[in-house]
């Protein structure tokens, strides 16, 4: 008979060693782990063990693995089948009565058992159908018979197009109101989901045969698109994955996060000196923009002094004590924009702040559905595939990097040595029946060349001159716009105004911006 102790479950709930700390039992474990990309990760059945990986690609994998992500299995559009009638609504709660009754009809049809987490979530574009999609189509046009009409066909690219409600909105718009625009008009949709480049097929091909559908990822895009075209990332960004850093206490030097799962299928986060190249030029254009860390905005990170009582309290961290997560997914995109849509116009929309985010500076929401209830967590190391994870953004930080971004040159141009002959273009990188635009290599202010993006590179503004994008020369190239002041300027107000004179479409998602 044996008489040795029985082996002592692990406790997977109350424990909390530093990832820093020398000595960790798990440190050469850990260290042993394969390390991993969420492309590796790409053709697993099921979330594998003992590896690791950056935070991003962790987030990414979770949410859009093909075989385990949140969105492949998880996530709904709620779309009413029918647009409301605002007119017949009495007042703002009247509408939340009447979504709530029809969001809940949604959810019986659509959700699979009790959960934990399929969940049905809405956008403004479906809310406010078709009147939202047609104050983006108003926008677009108005901006397309200025600055392009007649040099140009009106070139839409739309990114993440969900159920193609504001692709048909938009061209319903367009044919109905500018049918001459609508016969200039060509209208791309890069998608990522192939159920949904499916849904939007049958949704838009018959009405609508000016419409290609792309299914990919925008990130996989290789090819140069030479024309000025309107690119539309609408409600798109949230869900990009962010990398999370802390900051040594000591000497202020960023860490990046790795996430590493155990055989058990438990979650660590490890730091290590930040050595990946988008990380590293993220924090250095943000350097470049005068945007400060929030994570070093506290007196007592300004002091070395204050710093060192702070390091030498009972129990004090060693790192900074909150994460920070940084949009390096963006940065990502906005880079695609520069390399392979160097005259796009950027339409852009998202949340600007959320509630009940988890604790950190520009920290998402992370949450679940279970027996119809949202659940937020405090942590975005979660079973992958059944929490959404999506982050607010800081739309003057996009658009000063946006800016900067673009002012940089593109790595593929083609013959630096005269970059004004259009024969340096290869035909081979055009897409099929594109040609590259005239604007593209006009001479003086008309052409956009690799400084128009640069305060630098354009004269002051009282000079009058426009360049090929239609902004006078030295404006910025974007403007920042809260939900209401876009919709007060595009939208047709009187269509979602209710009986007591309430607006729903101006008083909904107060928490919306726009870049454009």
């Amino acid at each position: 008979m044996s008489t040795s102790n029985p082996v002592k479950p692990k406790d997977k709930f109350n424990y909390n060693r530093s990832p820093l700390a020398v000595g960790n039992s798990d440190e050469v474990q850990h260290q042993n782990f394969r390390r991993v990309t969420a492309e590796d990760l790409a053709s697993y059945r099921s979330p594998p063990k003992r590896i690791k990986m950056l935070t991003r690609d962790f987030i990414h994998d979770s949410l859009y693995n093909p075989h385990y992500g949140y969105f492949p299995k998880q996530a709904v559009i709620f779309s009413p089948e029918e647009a409301f009638d605002f007119e017949r609504i009495e007042n703002i709660p009247h509408f939340q009565e009447i979504m709530a009754a029809r969001y809940a009809d949604h959810g019986m049809l659509n959700a699979a058992g009790q959960g934990p987490g399929r969940q049905i979530w809405h956008t403004p574009t479906e809310l406010f159908k078709p009147h939202y999609g047609r104050a983006i189509a108003e926008c677009l046009v108005q901006e397309y018979m200025l600055h392009y009409f007649p040099y140009e066909d009106l070139v839409i690219y739309e990114m993440g197009a969900g159920n193609g409600t504001m692709a048909q909105n938009i061209l319903d718009y367009i044919r109905d109101e500018y049918p001459d625009t609508y016969e200039r008009t060509r209208y791309s949709i890069i998608e990522i989901s192939k159920s949904l480049a499916e849904l939007q097929t049958q949704k838009l091909s018959k009405a609508h045969p000016c419409v290609e559908i792309v299914n990919q990822s925008v990130f996989d895009w290789k090819t140069l698109v030479p024309t000025p075209c309107f690119f539309l990332a609408l409600e798109v960004i949230d869900n990009f994955p962010h990398d999370v850093i802390r900051y040594d206490l000591q000497t202020l030097q960023p860490l990046q996060s790795m996430v590493a799962i155990d055989s058990d299928g438990d979650f660590s986060e490890l730091y290590e000196p930040v050595h990946d190249p988008l990380i590293l030029r993220y924090l250095s254009y943000r350097s470049r923009i005068q945007h400060q860390s929030p994570a070093l905005s506290s007196i007592h990170m300004k002091y070395p002094s204050l710093r060192s009582v702070y390091r030498n309290l009972p129990f004090s961290p060693n790192l900074t004590p909150k994460p920070e997560f940084i949009p390096t997914r963006l940065l990502s995109f906005l880079e695609v924009l520069r390399e392979r849509f160097p005259l796009h116009r950027l339409l852009l929309s998202d949340f600007s702040s959320l509630p009940d985010t988890m604790p950190g500076y520009n920290a998402p929401v992370v949450q679940t559905r279970y027996r119809d209830t949202m659940i937020p967590v405090e942590t975005y190391m979660v079973q992958p595939g059944y929490f959404d994870i999506f982050f607010p953004t800081s739309f003057e930080e996009l658009r000063d990097m946006y800016e900067l971004v673009m002012s940089l040159p593109r790595k593929s141009a083609r013959t630096m040595e005269n970059p004004e002959d259009p024969q340096s273009l290869n035909e081979a990188d055009s897409p099929m029946g594109v040609r590259p635009s005239p604007l593209s290599y006009a001479s003086s202010s008309l052409r956009l060349g690799s400084n128009f993006f640069s305060a630098q590179g354009r004269r002051a503004p009282e000079d009058g001159a426009n360049s090929s994008s239609g902004l006078a020369v030295g404006q910025r190239m974007s403007s920042v716009y809260t939900h209401k002041e876009f919709m007060s300027k595009y939208a047709n107000l009187e269509a979602t105004r209710l009986r007591n004179g309430e607006n729903a479409m101006l008083d909904f998602y107060q928490n919306v911006k726009f870049l454009f």
